[in-house]
């Protein structure tokens, strides 16, 4: 037999060592150890006598080492308000690679399927479906799995709860009509007319703005120039469009339906603008009649305050617009993008995960008048503030804290989230990601929700030093972090309704209606208020109550006014049932 070529060469091994004993040695027993040189044969052996004393240290020290290595792996990483809970997995590869600016987290961040063609594709003959939001199910590892020493009735449980709800094979496809293909071309050529907007509001308010200055631009026939955005009075925030969102990504997805234009150009910066602010849900045939003719005579119209100003009931068309701006366009810069998918990572590295949106800030309690069920002392201080700001107050006004809380029009607190979400199913074990400013109370008003379930993280307890700094004092990029971590997420459910909940509602549901639990209020409350029940009957009832209320397709048109980008059935999703045509 031939001999190893390698048996003669020097060998070198390398043993892992835990950190923790590395910390305990001192820097001249660890250099000892590193450079003490090879021992003879016959020292080797005095070394290796019953009676020597290096024998009895040699066996201590490994005696040691072996608690040591025990206690290390025993040792749990993630302990609720850690500072850096996941600060090992860094190294690892992130959910979605951010090394190419075209990566994308779901409809929110996406830039196609294989480049601009793709994209183009994807969305004019509703063949190439779009990436969804998260995986559309998990392996068996994912769900049901609880640690060492819960019962097989509580697996029964977690699998449950992370069950996702019967999308009955909706798919999104936005196939727009031969007549709308057919005016784009015109459309889009023209450089005659512009459309400048100006949006308010908190990041939710101004996308949904933006989505619908697109469409008033789409509808006008003139160029979009890219929107801006008015520094918020009550944050201080001063980001622009291109801060938060990717210019150049919005631009190419629209380009065959609205030309995107960064800013006005030379023949119409000394024009001075049509200025407009439009009543409350017009329709196209208003904004026609209203703009349309000043704004072929001056060239530039500026439009203020588009909040809630379209209509939701438009042509099919311009629904489908609506939504290719919504879940397509408007996609978050890399920099966000790439923070947001590292934290996502975080949150699924033990497997599935829930979001909560929690409304508990001073603010939401003043202007729902409600009150948090903390304390007196807190009551008192949402009320005075309350009695010396009555503008603040956009709840029914004729009626008391009760009788609104009955009706289903205060937010949720951290106890009654807490009830709920364990009436639902969910485990002890489950990981969750809450999202929102901090609730008046601070620590106190999340203890009820701490306690049931340990494993309660936001973005602060998930980062890392330093990664959130770019991000300090800057409102919406914050926002923009929150809404990326909880639209992958596997359950979301939000405390109250708001532009955030509205929009990853639509999301969830166009990326195949992933499971979004919405709270029934008005008919749950009256429930947490009986004494007399059992849990277990509870748990019934409320499980009963949010049977239709998990995330299943809802046409949209079962109700007037329901915006598209939350109800995307039937104008831009399809079953089998429906033909992919241009016809």
């Amino acid at each position: 037999m031939a001999k190893s070529k390698c048996s003669n060469s020097k060998r070198m091994s390398y043993i892992a060592v835990p950190s923790q004993i590395i910390n305990s040695l001192s820097s001249s027993s660890l250099q000892s150890l590193l450079l003490s040189p090879k021992k003879s044969s016959r020292t080797y052996s005095r070394f290796l006598s019953f009676k020597s004393p290096r024998l009895w240290f040699l066996i201590l020290f490994l005696f040691g080492l072996l608690g040591m290595l025990k206690l290390g792996y025993n040792l749990d990483p993630l302990i609720p308000f850690a500072p850096y809970p996941c600060s090992t997995t860094t190294q690892t590869q992130d959910l979605i690679s951010n090394g190419d600016p075209k990566s994308e987290v779901g409809f929110a961040s996406m830039s196609g399927i294989g480049g601009q063609k793709a994209e183009k594709d994807e969305i004019l003959d509703g063949t190439n479906q779009p990436r969804p939001l998260i995986s559309n199910g998990f392996s068996k590892s994912e769900v049901g799995n609880v640690t060492d020493g819960e019962n097989d009735e509580e697996e029964v449980e977690d699998s449950e709860f992370w069950k996702q709800p019967d999308g009955l094979g909706y798919k999104p496809c936005l196939v727009f009509s031969r007549e709308y293909r057919r005016a784009s071309d015109g459309i889009v050529k023209d450089r005659t007319k512009y459309l400048m907007v100006v949006v308010s509001g908190g990041m939710n308010q101004q996308r949904n703005q933006i989505v619908d200055a697109v469409v008033i631009a789409r509808i006008l026939g003139a160029a979009l120039v890219v929107p801006i955005l008015q520094v918020n009075v009550i944050w201080g925030d001063e980001s622009e469009f291109s801060d938060i969102f990717d210019i150049e990504h919005f631009k190419r997805v629209l380009a065959n339906d609205v030309r995107i234009v960064s800013a006005l150009p030379s023949t119409h910066l000394m024009t001075r603008p049509v200025e407009g602010s439009p009543p409350l849900h017009v329709s196209p045939k208003w904004i026609r009649a209203r703009y349309l003719k000043r704004l072929n005579r001056e060239g530039v119209l500026l439009l203020r305050g588009l909040d809630s100003r379209l209509s939701k009931d438009l042509p099919s068309d311009l629904q489908k617009l609506r939504c290719k701006v919504a879940f397509h366009a408007l996609r978050f810069t890399p920099p966000i993008l790439q923070l947001g998918n590292k934290l996502t990572e975080r949150m699924r590295t033990n497997g599935p995960y829930l979001a909560l949106h929690l409304r508990m800030e001073k603010d939401v309690w003043i202007r729902t008048g409600c009150l948090p069920g903390l304390s007196h002392e807190y009551d008192e201080i949402v009320n005075n503030e309350r009695r010396q700001r009555p503008d603040l107050l956009t709840a029914r006004s004729n009626m008391n804290y009760h009788d609104r809380k009955l009706a289903g029009l205060c937010p949720l607190n951290g106890l009654e989230v807490a009830r709920l979400l364990k009436a639902l199913g969910a485990p002890k074990t489950a990981r969750i990601y809450w999202a929102g400013g901090q609730p008046l109370g601070g620590k106190e008003a999340l203890l009820p929700l701490t306690q049931e379930f340990p494993q309660f993280y936001n973005k602060e307890d998930l980062a890392l030093p330093g990664e959130l700094e770019p991000l300090k004092n800057r409102a919406s990029l914050m926002a923009a972090i929150d809404y990326i971590v909880s639209e992958n997420s596997d359950v979301f459910m939000p405390s109250h309704g708001g532009n955030m909940g509205h929009a990853i509602q639509g999301h969830r549901a166009y990326a195949g209606h992933r499971k979004y639990i919405t709270p029934n209020k008005r008919k749950m409350l009256p429930y947490f208020l009986k004494s007399t029940l059992s849990e277990s009957e509870f748990n019934s009832i409320i499980k009963e109550l949010h049977s239709d209320s998990l995330g299943q397709p809802e046409l949209r048109t079962n109700r007037a006014e329901r915006d598209v980008t939350k109800y995307p059935v039937p104008e831009c999703m399809c079953n089998d049932s429906h033909t992919h045509s241009y016809l």
